[in-house]
């Protein structure tokens, strides 16, 4: 079944009810009839001022979810600091600080066996040293 069966002024009230998002939330919230509602848009019309305070703003919407989602997640965070082990996190920092010290030492020994290789194969017969 689609939107094309449905009566005119049911899709138009539809997509009144989409551009008043709170009006929505309201009805859900309270259980009231979509019918109750339909009836006042009826006899009121989409212009009264009744309906104004079902408008919301998108920008609004946006920034209490994004607001949400910061709160959630800084709860997520408090929790799993509240959880973490101090002195296991510090033995870990310092066992990847020396791990990469030691990589480091490796690589320039590398570097130093490279260039006195390269040295070394530019005057194979060792002639002419200093």
């Amino acid at each position: 079944m689609g939107n094309n069966s449905l009566d005119p002024t049911i899709q138009q009230f539809r997509d009144f009810i989409n551009q008043h998002p709170k009006l929505r939330k309201e009805i859900r919230k309270t259980g009231r009839s979509w019918q109750e509602y339909y009836e006042k848009w009826m006899l009121l019309g989409e212009e009264d001022s009744f309906w104004n305070e079902y408008k919301e703003d998108e920008d609004s919407s946006y920034s209490e979810d994004k607001e949400k989602n910061k709160s959630e997640f800084l709860n997520q965070l408090m929790k799993y600091a509240e959880n973490m082990d101090i002195d296991k996190v510090q033995k870990q920092v310092h066992q990847l600080s020396s791990t990469i010290a030691t990589i480091q030492e490796l690589i320039d020994q590398h570097q130093g066996a490279r260039k006195g290789s390269r040295h070394e194969d530019s005057n194979p017969f060792g002639w002419f040293r200093d």
